[in-house]
């Protein structure tokens, strides 16, 4: 599931706590809006009463439109994947069908500001062959403005990966070994440099991944009279192995222009063997198997950035091309002597180009940006059946192209800040596979208003309100008739390729204070919103996965996250106000606290409709012998997830030791995960003609070690090869 791992502390708050005890005046550091920490100073000043020891870090970073967290000082963070340091960041909550949210809104993963076209299982295996070291930060995007795709939701969750580069060569190796019933190593070496006017990146990685997985279907079949009930259970072991190759470039063609470069590929060759049985009235089946899974994704992108003049105005513009290809082939033998088997050969191909233009007029404190962007996807799926000698053909197709342009405008006026854009998006949309008659055409030309409005309380303080339209096309995985990860003669599992797009209008009150606090609540109606449920036709005992639509699904969310200084409490004044600039030698707990609630239009809860309340905290704690002790826990109790009903809360606790050598070029790191061994899933799905008790657990116990070693030059940091493809600045944000 998720909890919340970021280190955070009211260093305002804290400082002006002091203000009469520490005399004296000095200027604090200036932060940018893109960076988490400061320029060092190399002696101590005098600032408003404060004195200010070292350099200033800040791991977290809360703005009325978004909060960045820093992930590569974070031991426990950066120690696993990339989907492993998601689900932990604050207001994630995972479904009890894996599925992500913020703050109760659906999520579009961007990566280095670039949408992800993978979906479902596969987004999903991506970001875990992602190692969370090589993630700079994360931007946790609540309401995207007009610069930013329509297709996103409500939310964007934008996954920044390491830029900085130094000069001459300079090189970092890391190392985890994961210890369960398995032990297995993930290796990975960086590689960067800077040379007069170019500066680069190089990683190479492997990751090499062993674990179980146990699920159990208590399945009622009501059409039936009486009704009749089974019981699935599968086992599985996983083995997950994919190597990854990232590459960045910057060249500076002038001293206003660069190009950049980005490549990032990744080849997994995945087995998981399963024993599966159903048991009920005359029935005694099993079957067992194994499924290999060999697939490869590439990303390329190039970027021209340049400054037009010394005014601010500013243009880019971006070529993108992504390709993704997997060949899962499944054997299994059943209890009737039967050979059941599938081959499925999928690809998917996009392709993008867009601009952006920026125009400030800083005298009016105004500012407009505008763009355009032509997307193409195409995927295109064939499998190959045979269940019980009966052999089967799916041929599956479909094409988006996308052609959008966007205006946004930002105006301060004393103490408010306004935006207001809009967005233009049409799709065009075809569907076609052979297991319907004709395809499926459908166009979406539509405007994607949004506005926001931010009133500056205090210079610490804010309050803003804002509202966006967004549009969500369905992936691939919830309209594929391929998507057949469970099959047999009880089971099958199959797209909707029926489903429209979604339509989702939200709304968003938020209260920000010292970059730490937050609190606020978003409300968010999504029209023709599907979900993934468990249904059966009458008179059948099969169970059928797929995707529903439904009506209307309205969710409330509401939220509130706060750090608490232990320092302040266990120290004395003067030692706290020292580690005030140094958080990395600060005890602190940080709690966040979500609250969501969804009724659907259509839809007749069979149980009592409880809203879900997640509680999550990390505590750092600075241990004897320059050792730091992280831990972090998140309970999701009993409740109503949008059509799921948690039975038993959903919880991990998780502690972490990590400490520094060589003058902080040697880092190691101990880890246990899930210590209680306690993050399990029991909920319930109500499907059409079939109710289901479902319990999944994966050995989520796991011990690590992590290593990392760095040589070359660990302090001159200039040039990043970071590609802007989308706007990072949101509607809210405070114009200077």
């Amino acid at each position: 599931m998720k909890s919340i791992l970021f280190p955070a502390l009211l260093c305002l708050i804290g400082s002006n706590l002091f203000a009469q005890e520490i005399p004296g005046k000095t200027e604090t550091p200036k932060t940018t809006s893109d960076t988490l920490t400061t320029k060092p100073k190399e002696k101590a000043n005098l600032l408003n009463e404060v004195t200010i020891f070292g350099n200033k870090k800040q791991y977290i970073k809360v703005e009325s439109d978004k909060t960045t967290v820093s992930v590569k000082d974070n031991a426990m963070l950066s120690s696993g994947s990339a989907f492993d340091a998601v689900k932990k960041l604050p207001g994630v909550i995972t479904s009890p069908t894996g599925s992500l949210s913020l703050n109760g809104k659906g999520v579009t993963i961007y990566i280095d500001g670039s949408p992800s076209t993978l979906s479902g299982t596969d987004l999903q295996n991506y970001l875990s062959s992602l190692p969370a070291n090589a993630i700079e930060k994360v931007e946790l995007i609540y309401n995207p403005g007009a610069s930013f795709d329509a297709n996103s939701h409500g939310s964007i969750i934008n996954i920044v990966t390491s830029s900085k580069r130094l000069k001459g060569v300079n090189a970092t190796v890391n190392i985890n070994y994961n210890f369960n019933k398995y032990q297995k190593p993930s290796p990975q070496i960086v590689l960067n440099g800077k040379e007069k006017n170019l500066s680069w990146q190089t990683m190479l990685g492997y990751n090499y991944i062993d674990s179980e997985e146990t699920m159990v279907n208590s399945q009622t079949f009501t059409s039936f009279t009486p009704q009749k009930s089974l019981l699935q259970e599968n086992k599985r072991v996983n083995t997950n192995r994919n190597a990854y190759f990232r590459l960045g470039t910057n060249y500076k063609l002038t001293s206003k222009s660069n190009l950049l470069f980005n490549y990032n590929g990744t080849l997994s060759n995945d087995r998981s063997v399963y024993d599966s049985k159903v048991s009920g009235i005359s029935t005694d089946f099993y079957d067992s198997g194994i499924t290999h899974n060999k697939n490869s994704n590439h990303e390329v992108s190039l970027q021209f950035k340049t400054k037009l003049d010394t005014l601010g105005r500013t243009f880019d513009i971006i070529g993108f091309a992504n390709t993704f290809n997997r060949n899962p082939l499944n054997q299994s033998n059943t209890s009737t002597n039967q050979l059941n088997s599938s081959a499925i050969n999928f690809g998917l191909k996009n392709y993008y180009l867009k601009y952006d233009f920026a125009v400030p007029y800083e005298k009016m404190k105004f500012s407009i940006n505008t763009g355009g962007k032509f997307n193409v996807i195409k995927v295109t799926d064939f499998g190959q059946y045979e269940l019980n000698s009966n052999a089967t053909t799916i041929n599956f197709d479909y094409l988006e192209n996308n052609l959008a342009f966007y205006a946004e405008a930002r105006k301060k006026f004393k103490k408010f800040n306004f935006t207001a854009g809009i967005r233009f998006e049409d799709y065009k949309v075809t569907r076609q596979a052979s297991t319907i008659t004709d395809k499926i055409e459908y166009r979406n030309t539509n405007f994607f208003p949004n506005a926001s409005a931010l009133y500056e309380l205090t210079q610490d303080m804010n309050i803003s309100a804002s509202y966006s339209k967004k549009i969500a096309q369905p992936g691939y995985n919830t309209i594929d008739p391929n998507n057949s990860n469970a099959y047999n003669q009880y089971n099958s599992s199959v797209g909707n390729l029926n489903l429209k797009p979604t339509f989702f209008d939200n709304f968003e009150l938020n209260f920000t204070a010292f970059q730490f606090v937050q609190l606020g609540a978003n409300y968010t109606v999504g029209k023709d919103d599907s979900r993934f449920v468990f249904s059966a036709n009458p008179g059948e005992l099969v169970s059928n996965q797929s995707f529903q639509q439904f009506d209307k699904i309205k969710t409330f969310s509401a939220y509130l996250s706060f750090p608490i200084p232990l320092d302040y409490f266990l120290k004395s004044k003067e030692e706290f106000a020292k580690r005030m600039n140094t958080i990395d030698k600060m005890n602190y707990i940080f709690f966040n606290i979500n609250y969501v609630k969804s009724t659907i239009d259509g839809y007749t809860f069979p149980y009592t409709n409880k809203a879900i309340t997640n509680y999550s905290a990390q505590s750092q704690l600075i241990l004897p012998w320059n050792i730091t002790n992280t831990m972090t826990y998140f309970i999701l109790p009993k409740g109503t997830w949008e059509i799921y009903q948690v039975e038993k809360p959903i919880q991990q606790f998780d502690i972490s030791f990590n400490r520094d050598f060589l003058n902080k070029k040697l880092k190691v790191g101990l880890h246990c995960f899930d210590v209680f061994n306690a993050n399990e899933v029991n909920a319930l799905i109500a499907g059409q003609n079939l109710d289901t008790r479902f319990y999944q657990k994966q050995d989520s116990r796991t011990f690590r070690i992590s290593l990392t070693y760095n040589f070359g030059n660990l302090k001159l940091e200039k040039e990043n090869t970071e590609i802007q493809t989308e706007k990072a600045k949101q509607g809210g944000g405070i114009i200077k």
